[in-house]
């Protein structure tokens, strides 16, 4: 029974060993342990807000973000966010600097960093998003708008056509039909409906339990603080003036005239989606004068924009003819009908497989 003991005894001792070597004067040393690599450049935290004097007088904060070469894009953020609001698009920031994307984004009145004047309308946000983009010597441009960032696309549309390389509007709110039900409300009753919300971000950001996004690291977090900063940022304690003044400008009507608009346009909406429902997007064609092109998501609700961000992504980029999938484990950008034909028959999903993991 002995043998078997020392034949073990033996193997350890032989395993021990081969982790040593044996040095030039003879003796038996430890192999060094591997150091770990110190990065040579940072990661980024975030885009920068910037500030900029215009001609108007008026100081105009944005963000500008991706390859400093690559292909313009104004994101107009939803209503009562932040020029940072595009932060939370990150997500797929190695994506979009893969496709040459960059993205810049304007602050509207009274929101983070600029200071409110109850004088300005929608059109004055034009002015200074033009004036940004002048500055940063950008002429046609991109626009994406999310939720209620479409009346302000909407205007920039009618006002500055010629600008407009395409438009892609995600839930966007559309300035055309019925108003919304709130315009009946006095401003007194319209900021205390919103006064809860623009006091916690975390009610004002809520997402549903079911919502992808929250398989997204961070971005339930990120959320919240981009409400904090929207609401906060210069000390305005959750001032709600600034919000119901916004929300009073989704009110007028007519909308803006778009007729002169040629660029493409994309149109994304969510089924689930109660807050901006899909029927908003006939309200958005019978408007626009062009054949839009229409995507509707059975998956999401007024998260659409980030569920489907990698799509909008492609689209921005220029490959509207392609669907962004998941196919055996590795995501594709393939022709639409190719695209279309694997998803039908279970073979593919819609998205980066990011959303599968």
């Amino acid at each position: 029974m002995r043998a078997p003991r020392r034949t073990a005894l033996a193997a350890t001792a032989l395993a021990v060993l081969g982790a040593l070597f044996v040095g030039g004067s003879g003796a038996v040393v430890a192999d060094a342990p591997r150091l770990p690599e110190v990065q040579d450049e940072f990661d980024s935290l975030g885009p920068d807000v910037h500030a900029a004097k215009l001609a108007s007088g008026r100081t105009a904060h944005f963000t500008d973000a991706g390859p400093q070469d690559g292909r313009p894009v104004l994101f107009i953020g939803g209503t009562g966010t932040s020029a940072r609001a595009q932060h939370m698009t990150d997500f797929f920031a190695s994506t979009r600097d893969a496709m040459g994307l960059r993205l810049i984004s304007v602050e509207r009145n009274g929101f983070g960093d600029t200071e409110f004047d109850p004088g300005l309308g929608k059109a004055d946000f034009v002015e200074d998003a033009l004036g940004v983009l002048d500055r940063l010597g950008v002429d046609k441009v991109s626009v994406v708008a999310i939720s209620g960032g479409g009346p302000y696309a909407a205007e920039l549309a009618a006002r500055a056509p010629e600008r407009v390389r395409a438009l892609h509007l995600a839930a966007a709110l559309p300035p055309f039909g019925a108003k919304p039900a709130y315009c009946a409300l006095s401003d007194d009753a319209l900021g205390a409906a919103l006064e809860d919300s623009v006091r916690d971000p975390r009610k004002w950001w809520a997402q549903p339990d079911d919502s992808p996004v929250r398989s997204i690291p961070g971005f339930v977090d990120t959320a919240y603080e981009e409400g904090a900063r929207t609401f906060n940022q210069r000390g305005q304690l959750a001032d709600v003036a600034p919000q119901v003044h916004e929300q009073r400008l989704y009110c007028d009507r007519p909308g803006p005239d778009v007729s002169r608009l040629t660029a493409p346009v994309f149109l994304y909406a969510g089924e689930k989606d109660t807050t901006v429902p899909p029927s908003t997007l006939k309200t958005w064609q019978d408007a626009l004068p062009g054949e839009e092109v229409v995507r509707r998501y059975a998956d999401t609700g007024h998260d659409v924009q980030y569920r489907h961000w990698d799509q909008i992504l492609a689209d921005l980029a220029g490959h509207g003819g392609r669907t962004v999938v998941c196919v055996g484990g590795d995501s594709e950008l393939l022709p639409a009908r190719e695209a279309s034909r694997l998803v039908g028959a279970g073979r593919a999903s819609l998205g980066s497989c990011a959303w599968r993991r």
